[in-house]
């Protein structure tokens, strides 16, 4: 069984897969002041929840955006199960082409998702990564990465809207039943909800405009869930496209 790590700004996402089949997912915050102790003993309780032995880990890779983490969480699997992490970065075989002005400046969660894209769903393609930033990620017709647009995520809009007003609460993620609010709570969530929606529905056609035809869309990441649903066009969902993505690269890399 092969460990997958994605840091992100926000969570870490570890899963283990046997094969091309993902086994597990568990999720823990992002916490940079944590050790590779702590980080390790995360790991084993979420392997033990699911009934999985150390000893079936024969191998991990780590993809970050967070790079104070990138040692810590290497030392923390070395710890745990003995072996020397792949991290994803320049040198690593990815299996794409990476067509922008620095390539070694791509995250890896950018190219993990591309790839798994790549190789799941086939190219070309428009992949939207809504997490603490929303990615919309573009992979031209010979499997190349061609470049990715970055916008502030869904909650940085939120935390934003209801840290700097007097009279915005917090509010949670839930659609309201018409985009034309009649209390402050449904404003707030037809703004956050539609409001993004619209944002990516609006991105796509500039992209479709720019590339000269319409792609297949793919949406991963914690809150794409939430939101692409409505959105107006065609979104295929795929919620671990990035560890799966991971998984593809260690595979790559043997």
């Amino acid at each position: 069984m092969i460990l997958t790590v994605d840091i992100g700004n926000s969570n870490i996402n570890f899963g283990v897969f046997e094969g091309s089949e993902i086994k597990f997912v568990a999720r823990v915050a992002t916490e940079r002041a944590k050790t590779e102790y702590e980080y390790a003993g995360a790991i084993a309780n979420a392997l033990s929840i699911y009934g999985i032995d150390k000893s079936e880990i024969g191998g991990a890779i780590i993809s970050s955006v967070v790079p104070p983490l990138n040692t810590v969480m290497k030392c923390a699997v070395k710890l745990l199960y003995g072996v020397d992490a792949i991290l994803v970065g320049p040198g690593v075989k990815t299996g794409i082409n990476i067509h922008c002005d620095n390539p070694s400046s791509v995250g890896a969660d950018i190219i993990c998702a591309c790839v798994a894209a790549h190789y799941l769903y086939g190219s070309p393609s428009l992949i939207v990564d809504m997490g603490t930033a929303t990615k919309m990620m573009v992979m031209n017709g010979k499997g190349a990465f061609i470049g990715v647009s970055i916008i502030p995520g869904v909650m940085v809009g939120l935390d934003a809207l209801a840290n700097r007003t007097a009279q915005l609460p917090m509010v949670s993620l839930e659609a309201p039943k018409s985009v034309i609010g009649k209390n402050t709570t449904d404003c707030m969530r037809s703004g956050v909800i539609f409001g993004n929606a619209s944002m990516v529905d609006g991105m796509i056609d500039r992209i479709f405009e720019e590339v000269g035809s319409a792609l297949p869309v793919y949406a991963t990441g914690g809150l794409s869930s939430v939101i692409t649903p409505h959105c107006k066009h065609k979104i295929t969902y795929d919620e671990f496209l990035v560890l799966k993505g991971l998984n593809i690269i260690y595979q790559k890399n043997q």
